[in-house]
């Protein structure tokens, strides 16, 4: 449940309400608006639905959360969360694109994908150090190494980084290098990763599971929330349905219905979603026009030789047309790119 204080009411009875949840074995959670400040419970409140709460000083009324999910809310939170990655504020008017390789291959194909994308208007760049694979035979990314390669192109583009975190011992390594931890599909409900990075001061970056819920994918934020990391950003980023003509099927109806219930930013993944350079471009498109707040997109300078996901990146020049494209359906939805 969440507790909606008065509009005139003073941080002396705020705190007096925080205290008196403390003491009944929960957690307070404090979300303060320019007219008034909201304190969320968390934990085991139904012994409270008894108490007389809304008597307390300072109480306006008592609302509760329905959603299995509380720190993830609308309910919790009404105000679109805004997070920080370098220079830019997601969840803001301005739709953030990231771009880059599937995997970092080498020192002078990171470098220079990372050049490409930032001169066409990208602001962040993505690229696999770990990679989980189908197969065990396939190529399971550079490690170390990789990272190392990504903190030099941020340093000589000044692009943030985002990269995967596939395991919990790999938490503190990774975030020693990039910007954004990304949580992958195959571990979207991987909990105890979920806690791990939920205890890290990185933004985390939380893709949808092959064949999970929205509700699902809320739920696995909740984790990372309720660990004390506020910084979630949910990604669609497509879920396996009978339909093989792309990889899978982009789930474009997930961007305005999350956002109707949570709110934390959401991004969607197009290459991912359909697997094919050629369907890249109108999808990116449709998820900016509902209302995406981010794009990730696979950009190679060569596909056909890339040792993960070539099939569905885009040319470095035919990613700066996509760009232009973006500036003008942005502009449509009162945005900016």
């Amino acid at each position: 449940m969440i507790i909606v204080m008065t509009k005139d009411a003073t941080q002396e009875q705020i705190q007096g309400i925080v205290k008196w949840i403390e003491e009944r074995e929960c957690r307070a959670h404090l979300s303060q608006g320019e007219e008034r400040t909201i304190v969320g419970i968390i934990g085991n409140n139904r012994p409270l639905e008894q108490e007389p709460i809304e008597r307390l000083d300072g109480v306006e009324r008592v609302v509760p959360i329905l959603a299995p999910y509380k720190l993830a809310s609308r309910d919790m939170q009404p105000a679109p969360t805004h997070i920080r990655i370098g220079d830019i504020t997601v969840g803001d008017r301005q739709i953030m694109v990231i771009a880059g390789p599937c995997a970092v291959e080498s020192r002078e194909q990171i470098i220079e994908i990372a050049h490409a994308v930032k001169e066409a208007g990208a602001v962040g760049l993505r690229g696999g150090a770990f990679k989980p694979r189908t197969s065990p035979y396939s190529f399971q990314g550079m490690g170390l190494a990789g990272l190392e390669l990504l903190a030099e192109a941020r340093q000589e583009t000044g692009l943030p980084v985002v990269t995967e975190v596939m395991a919990v011992d790999q938490v503190s390594l990774v975030a020693q290098y990039a910007d954004v931890l990304q949580i992958g599909a195959r571990n979207m409900q991987n909990f105890n990763l979920l806690c791990a990075v939920g205890k890290i001061n990185r933004p985390v970056l939380l893709k949808r599971g092959l064949m999970n819920t929205m509700e699902e994918l809320l739920m696995s934020a909740e984790y990372v929330l309720s660990c004390g990391n506020p910084n979630v950003i949910l990604c669609e980023r497509g879920i396996r349905t009978f339909e093989t003509y792309t990889r899978n099927t982009f789930d474009v109806n997930a961007i305005p219905a999350l956002k109707a219930r949570t709110h934390l930013p959401i991004m969607a993944d197009p290459s991912h979603a359909t697997g094919h350079w050629e369907y890249v471009e109108p999808t990116a498109l449709a998820a900016a026009a509902a209302g995406a707040d981010g794009l990730m997109i696979e950009v190679h300078s060569h596909p056909e030789k890339a040792v993960s996901d070539g099939t569905q990146s885009l040319k470095p020049e035919r990613f700066a047309e996509l760009m232009k494209r973006l500036r003008a359906v942005a502009e449509a939805v009162d945005r900016t790119l």
